[in-house]
């Protein structure tokens, strides 16, 4: 009695926890009834012979959980047959069918929702609160959210219709969440999956797979293949795979992206990310720490979008670090069952070793480390680490950790603190901790991230988009702006170009000089009195100006009888950084403009064209050979197209998203930046009106290449955007070849999109060069569209391709609590 007594007391005084296990009983009979897993194909087991097989342990205390098989090609094969079978019905099912189906795999998702989070915890690491509480509840959100857009489809998606086999390839960090992310919206637009899930943690996706049947899902509608790293691109690399979803590495994205380039798939990435954690002097500093162990110490950093940069504000550093060393003192490392921890284990070794090696490189460049936690539990576990003294250009400041790693670095303004969240290649995620809400929205919007959230951070629904800016990816997960990954226009279909083996990626776009032609004549060589006419060389116009080619030469431009009708400038490589430079000059400005200020430019530009009617009309007919009347209706639809998008200069701005947040969740389309574009051959003027009108109207700047055949419509516009009060750099034309031109807009580090309207080898050279600096692309293959039609030539899709949404979470809370 007395002991006893003293042990309460004892326990009273310091406050120490007990353990709090979490029983994996389920789970073990679960994996005890399989004894291994193979592939979960059309509703089956499959276990091919001759596989090699992979051992999967829990990170936590290295027990062998199970043995899954490792795929060979032949696994892929008979994945996608099976679901190119299934989408086939699946498909063509109404939009309430599937969306009874989704709102049945829901339900029997919660009722093994214990089962999940302990075979989660137990397979990734992660403690059993985080998988319990956060990563399970999300997937049956996903599931239900995207059950309701599969009802609605049909009324709020009316021009769109499902791409067909979807390879979906997810990371170890969040191995059912970010399934869900990708399954969801597929299902629900009426598509099929194959899922190649992380190499660590593959059970929770088997598990899901059974369930799916045990829900009444129509066998091949949902497949998984489980195998290594170079399996997932085996894959992707599926000739009747159309469309892949990625999340995982920046540099896996980009071997994807070259791997994908010009077969006509369609590609979402959700890549790396080094999140700024921004803290001012007027935040609630006690509220900001307890952020930063939301931000970098959830699920052992093992996040995309962790807080792994703490920006603080100068006069609160001292105080800041000093809390954070006091909080970390308090954090306690345990068991991934153990309901009282708050870190587990890391992943492998083979991560946790490469989160000490950036350490140990700060440590030689001068850091200074603290580490709390200093006596580890056994197993695969890493401490939660502070590194201050670094510099903005240190590599633990530069890279990607992923990792239980926080870096601190100090400013003295909020320029400088945005200025700092912005040198970074990534652009996945951002918080701003303030109590000035003026502040905070404008820091949140100067901050090039895909999400940013105000005095929070991670917070995650099925409601709102999550991705990245930037070599953090491009795509969606989550909101109706998700589902247009997994659509494509009713117009469409997936091209499957045609490209010669033989066709040399690194001489594409070479340069071809132009020489002088004794055979070259002006179409009309005299005028009145028998005078010859003037010579008419069009110059380049970049930066509001006329200016000259820099290479000094000039290409002739012949009408449909082979008559010259004069030169343009042919532009080389300076000639494109040149108007890249001018480009990003206006665009800060440019985007700043009230959305009805460039309406009313456009507007100019249409009441200006029509003033000019029968001149553009009448250039048409001499350029292309065709009749007056055809020339004539190209000019009016081009006046409409520019109608048209100076209408949408004001309504697409975005919207208010209903997540569960007290607060507010707003979607901001946010301008890419500066596009180059490449225009077709085929409508020389209205090709070129309907590019330029949708990118400038959401606030981006252009670099763009006219109809290389017929550009002089294109040229003729100089004189239009000078009486349109247009700013100078908004819009910049460059001639010349289109595929040289095309070729280093693609390789500037500075463009952030490619639209290309060409050939087919053009399209995948700008795919493929498109992974230096992760690029969006927007491409033909070579397929002629129709111009004239109204949702070919001025659909939603070139406003999806206008604009990046950015996700801003702001709670409130003051005067009630929810």
């Amino acid at each position: 009695m007395d002991g006893s007594s003293k042990s309460i007391r004892n326990l009273m005084d310091d406050m120490s926890y007990g353990p709090a296990p979490e029983t994996d009983k389920a789970v073990k009979k679960w994996l005890e009834d399989h004894g291994s897993f193979g592939h979960f194909i059309n509703n089956e087991w499959v276990r091919p012979d001759g596989r090699d097989s992979y051992t999967t342990k829990a990170p936590a205390t290295g027990e062998i959980l199970a043995e899954t098989v490792q795929g060979e090609q032949e696994d892929i094969d008979l994945a996608v047959s099976s679901s190119r079978a299934a989408f086939n019905s699946w498909s063509k099912l109404p939009g309430h069918v599937r969306a009874r189906h989704m709102y049945n795999l829901a339900r029997h998702i919660q009722k093994h929702q214990r089962l999940f989070s302990v075979l989660e915890s137990l397979d990734n690491g992660k403690t059993i609160r985080e998988t319990r509480d956060c990563d399970v509840p999300l997937v049956v959100r996903h599931i239900y959210h995207h059950a309701g857009w599969a009802q609605l489809m049909d009324t709020e998606m009316p021009n769109w219709k499902p791409i067909g086999v979807i390879g979906a390839i997810v990371p170890w960090n969040f191995p059912l969440m970010l399934m869900s992310w990708k399954v969801c919206p597929a299902l629900a637009m009426g598509n099929t999956v194959v899922l190649k899930p992380a190499t660590y943690t593959r059970l929770s996706a088997l598990l899901f797979a059974e369930v799916c049947k045990e829900a009444g899902l129509p066998p091949g509608v949902f497949n998984v293949v489980t195998g290594n790293g170079s399996f997932g691109s085996k894959l992707a690399d599926h000739p009747d795979v159309d469309k892949v979803a990625f999340t995982g590495s920046t540099e896996v994205g980009r071997k994807l992206r070259q791997l994908t380039a010009g077969s006509g798939k369609k590609l979402s990435l959700e890549l790396g990310g080094k999140s700024p954690f921004i803290v001012f002097d007027c935040a609630d500093v006690d509220s900001a720490v307890e952020g930063i162990v939301d931000a970098i110490w959830f699920n052992q950093g093992q996040v995309c979008s962790a807080g792994s940069r703490l920006l603080v504000h100068e006069p609160i550093q001292k105080v800041m670090v000093e809390k954070l060393k006091a909080r970390m003192a308090h954090l306690r490392l345990g068991h991934s069952l153990d309901k009282a921890v708050d870190m587990s284990a890391i992943v492998d070794p083979s991560q946790r070793d490469s989160v000490n090696n950036y350490v140990m490189d700060a440590l030689k460049e001068g850091a200074h480390v603290f580490r709390a936690c200093e006596e580890l539990p056994n197993g695969c576990f890493f401490p939660p680490t502070l590194i201050t003294n670094v510099q903005t250009t240190s590599k633990i400041v530069v890279e990607e950790v992923f990792g239980p790693v926080l870096v601190v670095l100090p400013f003295r303004t909020a320029k400088e603190a945005i200025s700092l969240a912005n040198n970074t290649p990534y652009g996945l995620g951002a918080s701003v901790w303030t109590e000035t809400l003026s502040l905070a929205l404008e820091v949140a919007i100067s901050v090039k991230a895909g999400a940013v959230w105000v005095n929070c951070h991670n917070l995650f629904d099925a409601a709102t988009g999550f991705g990245g800016y930037k070599e953090s990816g491009f795509g969606r997960d989550g909101g109706k702006e998700g589902l247009y990954e997994y659509v494509q226009p009713c117009w469409s279909s997936r091209h499957r170009p045609e490209i010669s083996a033989t066709f040399d990626l690194g001489s594409f776009g070479s340069a071809r000089v132009q020489t002088p032609s004794a055979a070259d004549k002006i179409a009309s060589n005299t005028i009145a009195d028998a005078l010859p006419s003037i010579d008419k060389t069009y110059k380049l116009y970049y930066g509001g100006a006329q200016k000259r080619p820099d290479g000094g030469y000039s290409k002739p431009i012949y009408s449909h009888l082979d008559e010259l009708m004069g030169h343009v400038g042919d532009g080389n490589r300076k000639d494109v950084r040149n108007a890249v430079e001018a480009a990003h000059k206006a665009f800060p400005g440019w985007g700043k403009r009230s959305a009805f200020n460039r309406s009313q430019i456009i507007y100019y530009m249409a009441e200006n064209l029509e003033q000019r009617r029968a001149e553009f009309s009448s250039k048409l007919c001499h350029m292309t050979g065709r009749d007056p009347l055809t020339c004539e209706k190209e000019v009016d639809v081009s006046i409409q197209r520019l109608y048209h998008w100076a209408a949408y200069a004001d309504k697409y701005g975005g919207a208010v998203q209903e997540t569960p947040l007290y607060g507010l969740t707003a979607k901001l389309h946010e301008p890419v930046g500066v596009i180059g574009v490449a225009c077709p051959t085929e409508q020389p003027l209205l090709g070129f009106v309907s590019l330029f009108a949708p990118a400038i109207i959401r606030g981006n700047c252009v670099a763009i290449v006219p109809s290389q055949i017929h550009p002089l419509s294109a040229l003729d516009f100089y004189q239009v955007f000078e009486t349109s009060d247009i700013p100078a750099g908004v819009i910049n034309i460059l001639t010349g070849d289109r595929d040289h031109l095309i070729k280093y807009l693609v390789e500037h580090q500075d463009v952030q999109a490619i639209w290309y309207f060409g050939t087919a080898e053009g399209s995948k050279f700008v795919e493929y060069g498109s992974a230096q600096n992760l690029k969006r692309t927007f491409v033909d293959y070579g397929v002629e569209r129709d111009w004239y039609d109204k949702v070919a030539g001025q659909g939603e899709e070139f406003l999806y391709q206008s604009v990046q949404c950015k996700s801003v979470w702001v709670p409130i809370g003051d005067t009630y609590a929810n």
